[in-house]
């Protein structure tokens, strides 16, 4: 009796803390896809001379983006100058923002 005590007592603590640690993993994978996505910018920068605001252009051949399962990534605006990404996990908790180039990644 005292061993069912204790394990339920274990998975009432462990139980909460795996929901946080899955969120959290998969707001990483937001905060990973969102870094690839700015160096494919950069390779389409480098190409074409202008940022896009096509997230499928930097999907394909020859800059081969690809998004985590449940990542949505939006291309907010670009230009010959500058670009404003967002991405996020539909399971995660964090809506993330890349102002490039050479931006740092917010909350």
């Amino acid at each position: 009796m005292i061993v069912v005590a204790i394990i339920a007592v274990l998975a009432a603590i462990a139980i909460p803390q795996l929901s946080i640690y899955r969120t959290k993993s998969y707001n990483t994978a937001a905060v990973s896809d969102l870094k690839n996505a700015a160096i494919a910018q950069e390779a389409y920068y480098v190409d074409n001379r202008q940022y896009t605001n096509n997230i499928s252009a930097l999907t394909t051949t020859p800059y081969n983006l690809s998004l985590s399962q449940g990542i949505s990534m939006v291309i907010s605006s670009a230009n010959n100058e500058v670009y404003l990404m967002t991405a996020y996990h539909s399971a995660g908790s964090i809506t993330y923002t890349l102002s490039g180039p050479g931006g740092t990644i917010t909350p």
